[in-house]
C-alpha cells in the first residue's frame, strides 16, 4: 500500500481508524462469583465518559474476549459528560496451585492483576468496613490521613495477595446528601409534616447523581481502587450506605414518600456498584425479591452475607419470608469447614437494654436513638436474635462446621464468643478503614460494660475476652481484618490496627473433616 492509502493497484482503499480509549472514570472494579467447576468466576466494571461502547475485556486463561454488558448511564450535565456503567463477566481456570492473572481492556496497553485461588491451596480473605465518615474534614482534624489503613492493606496484599475481599456495611456514606435543597428543608420539618410532603419528580435524579459522586469519591480514591481492581470483592451494605439508620427510624418517617424515593436512589447504587447488577441479580445473591443476601464458598470456606437493611423496620431485622429461609441458605454450607457469616451489626456484643429504655424513657428523640435501635440486643430485636443465634447453633452441632460472624459499624475493633454445648461461635469487629475511632469516657464506660460473663439461654454464655497484647477487648483506632485458612484447618485473625501492637491474632481451629 502506497503512504497515502491507495492500494498497490491503484485503487483506493478506506483505511480503517484506530479506536479512541476509553476514557475511565471509576474502574475496574472486581467482584467474586464463586467457584464454578474447575473455574473462578468474576465479574469487572467500569465507569466510562462519553457515548461510545468501551471496548472487550482479555484475560489471561480466558480464550475468547469478554464483550461489555450495558447496565446504567448518567446523562450529560452542565457540570459533566454522559457516564456509562459496564460489567464485563468471565470464569478463569483454577488449578492446584494460585494463578495471578493479568486483565485488561482489548488493544489497550494497562493491564490489571488478581490472584485466582488454587484447588489445593487455603483462601486470604481481608475484611474491612465503615470506608468514610460523616464528615471527612474531621479526619484530618483528628491528625489522619484518610487512607492510611487503606494504604498498608494494599502493602500487605501486594506482599502476599488475597483471593477474597470483604466489606462489611457503610462502604460509603451517603450523609452528604442532606444538601440537596429540598432534602434539607424537608429534614428540618416537624416528622407529621415530614409524612404529609410529597417529593418533586427531580428529586430522584438528584438522588442519583450524588450517589454516584459518592461512590466515585469513595471507591475513586486511589488506594482504595487499586484493592477494588486486584481483589473480588463481596459487599454487604449498612445504614450509611442508604442513610444513617435507615430501617430504625419512627414508622411515620420510614413510610414517607420521601424516603422511598431516597431509598430507591441508594438501593440502585448499591446494586450497581457493590454488586455489579441492574435488574437481575447474579446468582450469588439469594433471598426474597429486593433483597441481596449473598453466599459462595471457596475451598471450604462459607460466606453469608444475610441483607440486614433492606426488610429492616424499628421493630424488625429479617421479615418472615427470610427467616423462613435461614435454614435453608444454611444447609447450602455443609461440607464447609468454616463459615464465615457478615453481620454488619456485631452479633455478639453485650446489651444495652436499661440504656436503651432510659434513652426512649426521655422526652424527643434522642440522637443516638437509631443507633441503639440498631444493635441485636435492642430491646426491639431480641426475639429475632435469639433465633439467629439458635439457627447458627443448629447448623454448627449439625455440619461440624465453625461459625464466625464478622462485623464492623462501631468504629472499633473486639473479639466475643458464645459458648454453650458443643458450640463456640466467636465474633471478630473490625472497623473501620477510614472511619476514626471513637475516643473518651463513652469508650471507657463500654470497655467496662464489656466484661464478664453474661448467661444467655439454651445453656449458653457471652462473653468478650480481652487481647491478651494489649488487656483491652476494645482496639480503639482505626483498623483491618485478614482472614488466613492454614493447612491444618485453623483459621488465623490479625487485626490491623494503626496505633499499639500489630498484628493482634486468634486463631479458630476448625471443627469439620478435613
Amino acid at each position: 500500500m502506497n503512504p497515502d492509502g491507495r492500494a498497490m493497484n491503484g485503487r483506493a482503499t478506506r483505511r480503517r481508524p484506530r479506536r479512541r480509549p476509553p476514557t475511565l472514570r471509576l474502574g475496574p472494579i472486581l467482584y467474586a462469583r464463586g467457584v464454578q467447576g474447575d473455574r473462578w468466576r468474576v465479574s469487572a466494571c467500569i465507569l466510562v465518559e462519553g457515548e461510545e461502547e468501551p471496548p472487550d475485556m482479555v484475560a489471561d486463561g480466558v480464550r475468547l474476549d469478554v464483550p461489555p454488558r450495558f447496565l446504567q448511564e448518567w446523562p450529560a450535565t452542565p457540570a459533566r459528560p454522559r457516564l456509562s456503567w459496564w460489567r464485563y463477566d468471565f470464569a478463569v481456570p483454577r488449578g492446584a496451585q494460585d494463578v495471578r492473572v493479568g486483565y485488561g481492556l482489548k488493544d489497550e496497553a494497562e493491564r490489571w492483576y488478581f490472584q485466582v485461588p488454587g484447588t489445593a491451596l487455603r483462601p486470604r480473605i481481608a475484611f474491612v468496613s465503615c470506608g468514610g465518615c460523616e464528615n471527612e474534614a474531621e479526619i484530618a482534624e483528628k491528625g489522619l490521613s484518610r487512607n492510611a489503613r487503606w494504604a498498608h492493606l494494599l502493602g500487605r496484599h501486594r506482599a502476599e495477595p488475597f483471593h477474597l475481599m470483604l466489606m462489611g456495611g457503610d462502604q460509603v456514606y451517603a450523609d452528604g446528601l442532606w444538601r440537596i435543597p429540598w432534602l434539607k428543608r424537608w429534614k428540618e420539618l416537624p416528622p407529621a409534616r415530614q409524612a404529609e410532603e410529597t417529593p418533586p419528580p427531580e428529586l430522584a435524579a438528584e438522588l442519583d447523581d450524588h450517589f454516584l459522586d459518592t461512590y466515585r469519591h469513595g471507591f475513586g480514591q486511589a488506594e482504595t481502587a487499586a484493592m477494588l481492581a486486584s481483589a473480588p470483592i463481596v459487599a454487604m451494605w449498612d445504614d450509611h450506605d442508604i442513610i444513617d439508620g435507615w430501617g430504625s427510624h419512627p414508622d411515620r418517617v420510614q413510610d414517607s414518600a420521601t424516603f422511598a424515593t431516597l431509598y430507591e436512589a441508594a438501593r440502585k447504587a448499591f446494586r450497581l456498584f457493590q454488586l455489579a447488577a441492574a435488574d437481575e441479580p447474579p446468582e450469588t445473591v439469594w433471598g426474597p425479591p429486593g433483597t441481596h443476601t449473598q453466599g459462595l464458598i471457596v475451598n471450604g470456606v462459607g460466606i453469608l452475607a444475610p441483607d440486614l437493611r433492606a426488610e429492616r423496620r424499628s421493630d424488625r431485622v429479617l421479615s418472615a419470608e427470610s427467616w423462613a429461609q435461614m435454614a435453608e441458605w444454611l444447609v447450602r454450607f455443609h461440607g464447609c469447614r468454616h463459615l464465615l457469616l457478615m453481620s454488619s451489626v456485631p452479633v455478639v456484643m453485650p446489651a444495652f437494654g436499661l440504656t436503651e429504655r432510659l434513652v426512649n424513657w426521655w422526652p424527643g428523640e434522642q440522637a443516638i436513638e437509631d443507633d441503639l435501635r440498631d444493635q441485636w440486643r435492642s430491646i426491639y430485636h431480641q426475639e429475632e436474635w435469639r433465633d439467629l443465634v439458635r439457627h447458627l447453633a443448629v447448623f454448627a452441632r449439625a455440619a461440624r462446621c465453625r461459625v464466625t460472624v464478622l462485623s464492623g459499624e462501631i468504629h472499633m475493633g473486639g473479639v466475643g464468643v458464645i459458648r454453650g454445648r458443643d458450640f463456640e461461635m466467636w465474633q471478630l469487629i473490625s472497623s473501620g478503614i477510614v472511619h476514626p475511632a471513637p475516643h473518651g469516657f463513652a469508650v471507657d464506660l463500654l470497655e467496662r460494660a464489656m466484661r464478664g460473663r453474661e448467661e444467655l439461654f439454651d445453656g449458653m454464655s457471652l462473653e468478650m475476652p480481652p487481647h491478651p497484647a494489649t488487656g483491652k477487648t476494645l482496639i480503639r483506632s482505626r483498623n483491618w481484618l485478614s482472614l488466613v485458612l492454614e493447612e491444618d484447618g485453623t483459621m488465623r485473625a490479625d487485626w490491623w490496627p494503626e496505633t499499639g501492637p500489630a498484628p493482634l491474632t486468634l486463631k479458630l481451629p476448625a471443627l469439620g473433616p478435613g
